[in-house]
């Protein structure tokens, strides 16, 4: 029988080290043409939207898709998983945390193949629903010394620090601009939904590596184009989708003086087989738009977690 499987399951299940682990080893997976991955698909309606991205796992045996609506009462995500020997569903899952930990998961990896061995202090501008996810998988590969945070409510950034410094054991420090907090910065983390640019290439110190992950709408961007002009290494999830989706690059390459050729895939870089961080002094930059290959691979792991250990519903599904 296939699983119903909760947020609160999945929030028991699936620790971040174990969703950096997993989308590791599914970028490793498509660098060896191991994986399918498909970009996602929208439908906008007059009030909600509808999205929906695939992906398959095959040596995993799994393939699968995310789909989720975003309305004005707010979002509801669920992922279903087959079996790609057999066909048959393996389970239904609720997806909200389970996407939040795979966006954040892909930013450690970034993090971990990109920043600087030593890299300590974190700049963040947000801390609206992905912002807590993107600094504790920065934590898992970097020993951090302390992150300032910064976002427009100041109340809501003070409840952030507390929060994130109580469950991570270091340092998080409300910053009064989106400068200050990423002045001396060795990892940036932008995690808004914002129209215009809120982090300037002028702010960023030699050295510092960039996760830009708030923008997958084309008329969104978080980064100024200088931000792309100083970036030595320019590294996307999915060049397909990043073309559809990546408002800071469809609006800033040009007038940055960049390319779609200058891009590297984050497959690519995890694997070896193009170059990631070559000098100390480089600024680095990985663009998530978030692709479904992540969302298999870590609903893959929740599934056996919870065939193993005990989680989820059974559900009936099929003939009687």
């Amino acid at each position: 029988m296939a699983l119903f499987i909760s947020e609160a399951d999945v929030q028991r299940l699936l620790p971040m080290p174990a969703a950096i682990e997993r989308v590791e080893a599914s970028a490793l997976a498509q660098q060896r043409g191991q994986a399918v991955n498909r970009p996602r698909q929208r439908i906008f309606l007059p009030r909600a939207s509808f999205h929906y991205m695939a992906a398959a796992l095959p040596e995993e045996e799994w393939v699968g898709m995310k789909a989720y609506t975003v309305a004005s009462g707010g979002m509801q995500f669920v992922v279903l998983l087959f079996s790609a020997a057999m066909g048959n569903l393996l389970a239904v899952i609720e997806a909200d945390h389970l996407g939040r930990l795979r966006t954040g998961a892909a930013s450690g990896v970034a993090t971990k193949f990109l920043a600087r061995p030593e890299a300590s202090q974190v700049g963040m501008i947000g801390t609206g629903r992905q912002a807590r996810a993107q600094l504790e998988a920065v934590a898992c590969v970097r020993k951090l010394s302390v992150a300032r945070v910064y976002s427009r409510d100041e109340s809501r950034r003070r409840q952030f620090c507390r929060e994130m410094q109580q469950r991570l054991g270091l340092s998080v420090e409300p910053a009064e601009s989106a400068e200050a907090a990423v002045r001396s910065a060795d990892i940036v983390i932008t995690a808004t939904n914002s129209r215009q640019p809120v982090l300037r290439g002028e702010w960023l110190e030699p050295g510092a590596h960039v996760n830009a992950i708030g923008s997958n709408l084309p008329d969104r961007r978080e980064m100024d184009d200088a931000v792309l002009a100083r970036a030595s290494l320019l590294t996307v999830d999915s060049i397909e989708q990043a073309r559809e989706e990546a408002g800071d690059l469809i609006q800033g390459l040009a007038p940055a003086g960049r390319a779609w050729d200058d891009l590297s895939e984050l497959r690519e870089v995890v694997a070896g087989a193009r170059p990631g961080r070559r000098a100390a002094q480089e600024i680095t930059l990985f663009k998530s738009c978030g692709i479904a290959v992540w969302d298999v691979a870590v609903a893959g792991y929740v599934y056996r977690q919870a065939a193993k250990l005990g989680g989820g519903q059974e559900l009936k599904v099929g003939p009687p």
